[in-house]
């Protein structure tokens, strides 16, 4: 198979790698679209959301696990998690991975605006 993420999860491929247990890796994304952007996958090839099976419910719990350390780690109080599905919802690799994206802060907000609550 000759798929990046797939040799990004044996090892095969380098990346900056965050994570790594017999099940998941997340590593640091290479185009990141935040301060804090990184990528959980499975190592298991799973090409996207709508191949998921029930029998993969608890490896996408321990993706979003994984995820939920991560932000504790980097010391993010929000973040967003996304899972891209298909070209036409900006699915570039045909493998599934979860992206973990913040550290937004006034200079570099989310959204360009300031939150509500932030300017007490």
């Amino acid at each position: 198979m000759d798929c990046l993420f797939c040799k990004i999860g044996s090892g095969e491929v380098s990346s900056e790698i965050i994570y790594e247990d017999d099940s998941v890796k997340a590593f640091k994304d290479i185009k990141p679209s935040a301060p804090v952007h990184y990528l959980i996958i499975p190592k298991k090839h799973i090409t996207s959301v709508v191949d998921l099976k029930e029998s993969d419910s608890a490896l996408m719990m321990q993706l979003i696990l994984t995820a939920q350390r991560l932000a504790g780690e980097a010391g993010l109080l929000g973040y967003r998690l996304v899972f891209n599905v298909g070209r036409e919802g900006g699915q570039v690799i045909d493998h599934l991975h979860l992206h973990l994206l913040g550290g937004w802060n006034d200079d570099n907000s989310l959204f360009g605006v300031r939150h509500p609550r932030l300017d007490k």
